[in-house]
């Protein structure tokens, strides 16, 4: 198998590492919550197309697409994320120079027929014609990485010319947005302000061209839209998570999530299901459980991550299988962690039969993580 190759940005104004390091230091001086956030939000609160934008009241925000994708029988797995994240610390000061807003992002592409993944990451303060995230609906965009949202027929173009590969897709809704928790109010834990608004766009028709090492491929696929905001995500003595969005073969969706503590122990839990008919149910805390099986641990991180799981929930209880192991994901460039994050199967329990396919990450095993 060839070595995991992590490229250097290809941003030369961010190519510095203390310049790295000052924006996410201002990054991670959040003052406390904003006095209208300091309570969970109401339930019903999704307004759109205005909450497909971004949010810069709060403090930390991302669009998050992932799916696998098949050229003449080669299957890709792929991800793109952008983030938004506030420095409350600036956003008195009038400086047209003043980082209020910083954007980061990352892109991968996970090429089973090679056993490879390959990853970029960028960042950038908002502004200067640079970076910005649109408030009116999705429109992202760090240099020449860009993910909107073309509101006369929903569909998502993404373009992500990377360092050895490269994006050009098109996402076409082929079912209503799912609003996750109450109404897209979603609890992370026991404490009342650890919570998201979080709504995702499962089994979107992915369609473009993937371009890998000098050779490009036109690909049709599947995938998942996340789009959450928060100020309070990771709750007290939280670590990191485990999650899974799966785009089932019958039209169904599931998403399933745990908040882990540092002994693995789940702090919280949550999740849900639609049917392919459209019937949506949501998970309680209490009623999602994720297993581990085989491990396998990073030859660069020493990190330890299940590769294999049991998820057990109230729509079934399912395996999920990595096609990959190694899809590591080191992005101390930009967010400053490093997580697992790749393309699996998910299998029905126990018979281990294919039902579908979607992204697991896992965070906080190489180190704790920082929000």
């Amino acid at each position: 198998m060839p070595p995991k190759v992590f490229p250097p940005t290809a941003a030369p104004a961010l190519a510095s590492r203390a310049r790295r390091r000052t924006l996410l230091a201002l990054a991670g001086g959040m003052a406390a919550l904003p006095a209208a956030w300091a309570q969970p939000a109401r339930a019903g609160l999704m307004n759109f197309p205005r909450d497909f934008g971004s949010h810069p009241e709060l403090g930390t925000e991302w669009w998050y697409i992932t799916g696998h994708a098949d050229a003449n029988g080669r299957v890709f797995g792929f991800q793109l994320t952008f983030f938004r994240s506030r420095v409350n610390a600036t956003q008195a000061l009038q400086s047209a120079f003043a980082a209020r807003q910083l954007i980061f992002a990352h892109a991968a592409i996970t090429d089973l027929q090679g056993g490879r993944q390959w990853h970029d990451q960028r960042i950038a303060r908002a502004g200067m014609g640079v970076a910005h995230a649109g408030e009116h609906d999705t429109d992202v965009q760090l240099r020449d990485w860009r993910l909107q949202r073309h509101p006369a027929d929903g569909r998502y173009e993404a373009r992500l010319p990377a360092t050895g590969f490269g994006l050009e897709l098109d996402f076409a809704p082929t079912q209503a947005v799912l609003l996750q928790g109450d109404e897209g109010h979603s609890r992370k834990g026991p404490q009342p302000q650890a919570f998201s608004l979080y709504y995702s766009e499962p089994q979107l028709r992915a369609s473009g061209r993937l371009r890998l090492d000098g050779r490009t491929f036109d690909v049709q696929g599947r995938a998942w839209l996340d789009h959450e905001w928060s100020d309070g995500y990771l709750p007290t003595g939280a670590v990191g998570w485990d999650w899974i969005g799966m785009n089932l073969d019958d039209g169904s969706a599931l998403m399933a999530f745990v908040m882990r503590d540092r002994d693995g122990r789940a702090v919280w839990a949550g999740g849900s299901f639609r049917s392919a008919a459209g019937v949506r149910r949501a998970f309680g805390a209490d009623e999602v459980r994720f297993e581990p099986g085989r491990i396998w641990q990073s030859p660069a991180t020493r990190a330890r991550y299940p590769v294999q799981w049991t998820v057990h929930t109230p729509a079934g209880a399912f395996g999920v299988r990595s096609l990959l192991d190694d899809q590591e994901l080191d992005s101390r460039g930009s967010t400053g962690t490093v997580y697992w994050e790749g393309l699996c199967d998910l299998l029905e329990a126990p018979s281990g039969r294919r039902v579908g396919r979607g992204y697991l990450e896992m965070t906080g095993y190489a180190a704790p993580l920082r929000m």
